[in-house]
């Protein structure tokens, strides 16, 4: 229909309807655009401003964690104690350090049924719990919630009476094995890399947990619970490592029904330490709210791929240096490579063998910086700089010499080191330092001096002087089931497993044997056998890249590498948390021309593997990763 103005125009309301609706139809189309470009697929019904969705973008319980203020369980304690109270403030500070809200709640709410809306509950040391408790929590967990849990959870009734261990063992799929007694200050308590809850934090870290709220060592029983830590001490401890450390669990993680939970053997409250701790500890607590709450972690692997473990092979040369000679076969195959370590007095004296051994594996120096009986030691001293320095400088000169090689590792004599062996190390372009120390994790640590880099390789299991001159292990057998034993320990935890041989010792004609079966056992293990110079270089590589991750909707997350270094790095996997099961993944860029990496999606189809085959100096990639979310 057509409108004559009194001008002589004609307007014609179709034309302008069909307009409006192209222009319409257009813009929503734009819309939709938009919202896939910045969140990914999507369901209609998903952007649709429907009630459950406009909650979604409000300060909802179901973006809340619960905490629960046990008063039974405060009705436990002696009138007027602080313990939970304090334990709820350190809870409130973790939650909102983490980026997450939370409501304190009441026993009441949790026996009314008041926690259906929530998808997280804590419960800090609630070991007192009604009944009506338990039946609503089982409910929780089974229909998808998820629970955050620390020490013995409802082994006490309301009224104060003892309950046991069944409902612990029965929602957690593990077995209580006993509470550790505060004889001791603090017990180590070591964590296992490479796991969603510990993705960024070093692999064996020892955190200190003091020993006044009893903390607990469990047992996993059950395939769904995942044990994350261990309460067993190599350095202290005595016993079967295998044995010790199933029986010690001190944080798992697992399913339940539908839901998820982390179990924690110790209050938050009781961990102790160095600032760094402490960092440490934050990533582990916000690493476990985000597997909680289906949201994802993520860290460059620890070892290449596909390798869980590494490990470095370190023959010593002392008394009866010529048994080194019973090494040199399993070594000439180039299989293991080895770095020798030898006294610069001992090497003039034993001209023809340090060349000879020099064409299997470098050469490293043992050198004399001290002695003090151990790092708390503040009376006796290391030598002074200069003293260090002159020793340093003769170890290297005289070793580089005999060898014809340039020699960059050192040992200190003693196995201790001080700022002043770190200052030297840097000066003359040493690479690495193995000591005898033992520190707070299992794998090497990188060190940066002005523009120097080495590596500090600490001790990560017992070596023959213990096994042979401390145990008194004579026995061929029982010598390779305790090596096999730190073996297993150090593939457990993800770590670098250090094995230090003596002339004197296992290198021995009588004991060398062994030396044999434990390569080949360590050969037949998911370990990456390695030079110190290959380690480094990818400790180096690795250490350079810096990885971050957002979730943009839940069928999109955001992953970002970027390699702010000088030095271009090669051959790393990314490896991305999604904590939920995904099929479909598809891998894009934000960014034209940015190279997509080869990527897998793990059989239990929750982590994405990124196989970056090289990173160029101050390069940064961002990967748009689109995914279909798996019912449970």
């Amino acid at each position: 229909m057509a409108v004559k103005l009194k001008t002589g125009l004609r307007v014609n309301y179709s034309i302008i309807f069909l307009s409006g609706l192209v222009l319409l139809i257009a813009a929503f189309l734009v819309f939709l655009l938009i919202i896939k470009n910045i969140y990914g697929n999507y369901q209609i019904e998903q952007i649709l401003p429907t009630k459950n969705n406009l909650t979604l973008l409000t300060d909802s319980k179901e973006r809340k964690i619960a905490i629960l203020y046990s008063k039974y369980t405060e009705n436990m304690l002696p009138s007027g104690n602080t313990w939970l109270r304090d334990n709820i403030d350190a809870w409130e500070k973790y939650i909102k350090n983490a980026k997450f809200t939370y409501d304190v709640i009441s026993d009441q709410s949790i026996e009314l049924g008041d926690i259906f809306n929530y998808k997280t509950l804590a419960l800090p040391g609630a070991k007192s719990l009604s009944d009506k408790e338990i039946v609503q929590l089982k409910k929780f967990i089974e229909l998808g919630g998820s629970l955050f849990v620390t020490g013995g959870p409802a082994t006490y009734s309301d009224d104060g009476k003892w309950r046991g261990w069944d409902f612990f063992t029965e929602l957690f799929g593990m077995k209580f094995n006993t509470e550790i007694k505060p004889e001791e200050t603090y017990k180590i308590h070591t964590i296992r890399g490479g796991l969603p809850i510990t993705a960024g934090i070093p692999a064996g870290y020892a955190l200190k947990i003091a020993t006044w709220d009893r903390p607990i060592m469990a047992e996993v029983l059950e395939p769904r619970t995942t044990q994350a830590s261990f309460w067993y001490d190599f350095r202290r401890e005595a016993g079967l490592v295998r044995e010790g450390i199933s029986k010690s669990a001190g944080i798992a993680y697992g399913t339940y029904g539908r839901g998820r939970f982390v179990w924690f053997g110790f209050q938050i409250t009781s961990v102790l330490g160095s600032q760094k701790d402490y960092v440490f500890f934050e990533k582990l607590f916000n690493n476990t709210l985000n597997w909680l709450t289906y949201n994802p972690t993520g860290t460059i692997k620890i070892w290449p791929e596909p390798y869980s473990a590494a490990a470095v092979v370190l023959p010593t040369l002392d008394e009866d240096i010529y048994s080194v000679n019973n090494i040199i076969n399993a070594v000439s195959s180039k299989q293991f490579p080895v770095t020798f370590f030898v006294d610069p007095q001992t090497a003039i004296k034993n001209r023809s063998l340090i060349q000879n051994i020099a064409r299997y594996g470098k050469i490293g120096a043992i050198v004399d910086l001290g002695f003090i009986s151990s790092p708390e030691d503040t009376i006796n001293q290391l030598y002074t700089k200069e003293l260090q320095s002159t020793n340093i400088k003769f170890a290297l000169d005289t070793l580089s010499k005999l060898s014809s090689s340039n020699v960059n590792a050192i040992m200190p004599y003693y196995g201790y080191y001080n700022n002043n062996t770190l200052q030297l190390i840097s000066q003359y372009g040493i690479k690495f330092i193995v000591t005898d120390s033992l520190t707070d994790r299992s794998e090497p640590e990188l060190k940066i001096m002005g523009d120097k880099k080495f590596l500090v390789i600490t001790k990560t299991a017992r070596d023959d002087y213990e096994i042979i001159g401390k145990y008194k292990l004579t026995q061929p057998e029982f010598q390779k089931y305790t090596y096999e034993e730190d073996v297993d320990r150090l593939l457990f935890e993800g770590g670098l497993y250090v094995l230090k041989l003596h002339t004197k010792y296992q290198l021995q004609p009588q004991f060398s044997g062994v030396v044999n079966d434990l390569l080949r056992y360590i050969r037949s293990k998911n370990i990456w056998v390695t030079s110190l110079d290959e380690l480094l270089s990818w400790w180096e590589e690795r250490k350079n890249i810096e990885t971050r991750y957002e979730t943009r909707s839940s069928r999109r997350i955001a992953v970002e590498i970027t390699n702010p270094s000088d030095m271009a790095a090669e051959n790393l996997v990314m490896e991305v948390h999604l904590n939920k099961k995904v099929t479909n993944v598809h891998v894009s860029a934000e960014l034209i021309n940015t190279k997509i990496p080869k990527y897998d999606l793990s059989d239990d189809q929750q982590t994405i593997y990124f196989y970056v085959d090289k990173m160029e100096p101050h390069e940064t990639r961002t990967l748009l990763v689109d995914f279909d979310n798996v019912s449970i």
